[in-house]
């Protein structure tokens, strides 16, 4: 049996019993954060005396850096910004969520606060309207590390019958995926949808559409439910972009558009970002995993599903591509793109910056350097 955690072994009909008594009017704000590696979550709570109604109502809050790799432990404070707000599914209503942007002791961004940069691209393009929706594979393991469900000393039969399957010999650790979908309706997180994927004890749930910055918020705090929830089950999720070799890998296609591609005619406006996107493969790449494209070198290897890490390439409902045109905007000529080339671990606010300046920006920005 796949190894699972002592703390799932724990009798949750004796928490429902705490959990249930009331608070008063007291409210409990868990504080959510990215940490120094640019991928783990870290989290506190605290109390307030009354529900708050907005972000506003939320006080700023610090932490110390030198347990998160971002700071030394001589200058350790950091700084906790409140910036999105959740109803909290683990405590209940009136708590909440609140997803924050880390400042060092300066008030500067931390190093693995991207989300600072892509507000200001975002604000600089919002007359576009630019939509996101970000499709997050993941990986289900036992704390042994080992894929959950999986044979101990060997393999399951080969990918074939897992993509959107149903059945025990299919569909591994269904139990999570539904508790965590509901978790984050009750958050408010833009949840999408959620299937089964290629490999075995591979799932992936979609967050979108989302404007601007909302992407990046709503899909950090959806991966924080998720390994909250893996946690009580007393299993792992990996966003690991290759976790086997030999099986298909995970990525985080995004879905892009603008308010001019999802007109009428829009397809021109899709090739012309593609155009775009086609002389910048090389920097992109450099930026849709947090280690500078060295995750993705293990993941877009040409096959199962994926491109060359070498080379760009697009076409229409192609999925060993980089940008994939779905065969109905291809007959609509209009609707989105997907770029498939973003790694299961990337960080949400660098993709989605990258694809704005690129798309939409670096062009104006030339232009108006050249009037000068």
């Amino acid at each position: 049996m796949t190894s699972m955690s002592c703390s799932s072994r724990l009798s949750k009909a004796v928490r429902e019993q705490y959990m249930s008594l009331p608070q008063g009017s007291n409210c409990q704000v868990t504080y959510i954060w990215i940490d120094g590696t640019g991928e783990g979550l870290r989290n506190k709570t605290r109390t307030l005396d009354a529900e708050p109604t907005s972000i506003k109502d939320i006080p700023e809050w610090n932490f110390d850096g030198s347990s998160t790799y971002q700071a030394e432990g001589s200058n350790s404070d950091m700084y906790l910004i409140p910036v999105r707000m959740f109803r909290d599914p683990f405590t209940l209503d009136p708590n909440k969520l609140v997803l924050c942007e880390v400042l060092k002791y300066n008030r500067l961004p931390a190093e693995t606060n991207h989300r600072a940069s892509c507000n200001k691209v975002m604000e600089k393009v919002k007359e576009h309207c630019l939509w996101f929706g970000m499709e997050q594979e993941y990986t289900l393991l036992g704390t042994d590390k080992h894929p959950f469900s999986w044979p101990p000393n060997g393999f399951p039969a080969p990918q074939g019958p897992y993509y959107c399957g149903v059945g025990a010999d299919c569909a591994y650790g269904r139990d999570i995926v539904e508790c965590h979908y509901k978790a984050c309706l009750y958050a408010g997180i833009k949840i999408y949808g959620t299937n089964a994927e290629v490999m075995p004890s591979q799932w992936e749930f979609q967050v979108g559409p989302c404007e601007g910055i909302e992407m990046g918020d709503h899909l950090w705090v959806a991966r924080f439910l998720l390994h909250r929830i893996c946690e009580d089950f007393g299993i792992l999720a990996t966003m690991d972009p290759k976790p086997l070799e030999g099986w298909n890998g995970a990525g985080c296609h995004t879905n892009v558009s603008t308010k001019q591609m999802r007109e009428e005619g829009g397809l021109q406006y899709i090739e012309q970002a593609i155009e775009k996107l086609s002389k910048r493969h090389a920097e992109h790449i450099r930026v849709y995993d947090p280690h500078d494209g060295q995750d993705n070198i293990r993941r877009l290897t040409g096959r199962y599903e994926t491109s060359s890490i070498n080379e760009f390439s697009a076409g229409v409902a192609n999925r060993g591509s980089s940008i994939r045109i779905p065969r109905q905007v291809g007959q609509e000529k209009k609707g989105y793109f997907e770029d498939r080339r973003p790694a299961a671990n990337c960080d949400p606010y660098a993709v989605t910056e990258a694809i704005a300046r690129t798309c939409l920006l670096e062009e104006r920005e030339g232009k108006r350097e050249a009037a000068k």
